[in-house]
């Protein structure tokens, strides 16, 4: 199991794309998985035959866990028994002094099938808690008959919304309420933000930015840059600039270890891109050494793979800081969470024209909100302050050499 990215200590399985006996290259891909940063498919680090599945689909292990063996090419081996297996018949339900019964018991830890035991995730046995559903009733595909994630899933699309805790419960005359569990990514999602929150001493500062200069550049080589197979954005002249500001104030591109401030020496920008489901931070690695076109095309085919769900564990990993765009959506502004271990984070707000006082006189320009997020543990008011009128001077001046 990969470690997908700094904070991650766990994966999921969610699909096996080789079966036991099956010929595998070389960075073929091997099986899906899904944290809360990424969901990915895993290329096989060898060629050979899938000779073990030790990780079924469904179940969640930590990271480094051996999750199947690849023998050696040629290697014939006997491939899974995927015939249903009849489960055994589970003995009655316990039942009170008063001789009822005791309502609906939790899932067993184990399934019973053919006069033997057989494990089941920890995963595939929570969802059977929260549905109260014994996992027995389920027909499983995984190896010798065992239950997965997407068997327990399928059993329960086909259960009365009574069974399910997708259900919609009557509130009143007229209203109702549909409960529904996280995603493994929303789970996750949730408890590094709320985790941060804990870590860090978040404060924002608002910046409102004049795009005239940027915009103009932007509209003269647009075209140019489409002939070259790159789309000329905002977010590419807004990164840029970021990763100018990094260079010049390295406490911003730093991390806290303890009582240990560590400085980075590579500024690695992730650009948080909204998915189906939540949001996923690709890293463009080593930003500082590109110009706008090299940034452009880096942006472009992170969030493209990510959309894709075509992600490898390296393209989410050693993160220095974050850029998150709200402003696609038309927001103007918002006040981002850090992404931990960074120390700071920053929100784009929406480009739009907006009337402003220009020498005096009021003119039409287009004008969007920049909101840094900083960990006040390490990084004072004025710093950030500084960091982010480094980066509004660069929009507002951007030399046109470098695009």
């Amino acid at each position: 199991m990969p470690q997908m990215g700094e904070s991650i200590a766990e994966g999921t399985i969610v699909r096996w794309l080789k079966r036991v006996g099956e010929p595998v290259d070389r960075d073929e891909p091997l099986f899906e998985i899904s944290t809360d940063k990424v969901d990915a498919e895993i290329p096989s680090p060898a060629a050979g035959v899938l000779s073990e599945i030790r990780v079924v689909e469904g179940e969640t292990v930590a990271v480094d866990s051996v999750v199947g063996t690849i023998g050696e090419a040629g290697t014939v081996v006997q491939p899974e028994d995927r015939s249903p297996v009849t489960p055994a018949p589970l003995p009655d339900a316990p039942r009170d002094s008063a001789g009822a019964t005791g309502g609906a018991l939790p899932a067993p830890p184990a399934e019973v099938h053919q006069g033997h035991r057989q494990r089941t995730s920890p995963l595939v046995r929570r969802i059977a808690r929260e549905h109260s559903l014994n996992v027995a009733e389920v027909e499983g595909s995984g190896a010798g008959g065992r239950v997965t994630k997407r068997d327990i899933l399928a059993h329960l699309e086909g259960l009365p919304a009574s069974r399910t805790s997708k259900a919609t419960m009557p509130t009143g005359p007229g209203g109702g309420v549909e409960i529904e569990p996280l995603s493994i990514l929303r789970r996750k999602i949730a408890e590094h933000m709320i985790l941060s929150r804990r870590t860090s001493a978040h404060v924002h500062t608002v910046f409102q930015v004049n795009f005239a200069t940027v915009d103009a550049l932007r509209r003269a080589h647009k075209a140019d840059y489409e002939r070259r197979g790159v789309k000329l954005t905002y977010m590419a002249f807004i990164t840029k600039a970021v990763v100018d500001a990094l260079r010049r104030f390295p406490l911003v591109n730093a991390s806290l270890d303890g009582d240990r401030i560590i400085y980075k020496h590579d500024v690695n920008v992730g650009i948080a891109v909204a998915i189906e489901g939540g949001l996923i931070v690709p890293v463009v690695k080593r930003a500082d050494a590109m110009n706008l076109f090299g940034l452009s095309r880096a942006i472009r085919d992170v969030a493209d793979r990510a959309r894709a769900r075509q992600l490898k564990a390296d393209d989410v990993q050693d993160g220095t800081f974050t850029i998150t765009n709200p402003g696609q959506f038309g927001s103007q502004f918002g006040l981002p969470i850090i992404n931990q271990p960074q120390l700071a984070i920053l929100g784009v707000g929406t480009v739009e024209k907006r009337p402003v006082v220009i020498d005096d006189a009021i003119g039409i320009r287009p004008m969007g909100y920049l909101t840094l997020g900083f960990d006040h543990r390490v990084i004072d008011g004025a710093l950030a302050d500084e960091f982010m009128a480094s980066v509004k001077a660069s929009l507002e001046h951007f030399d046109p050499e470098q695009v």
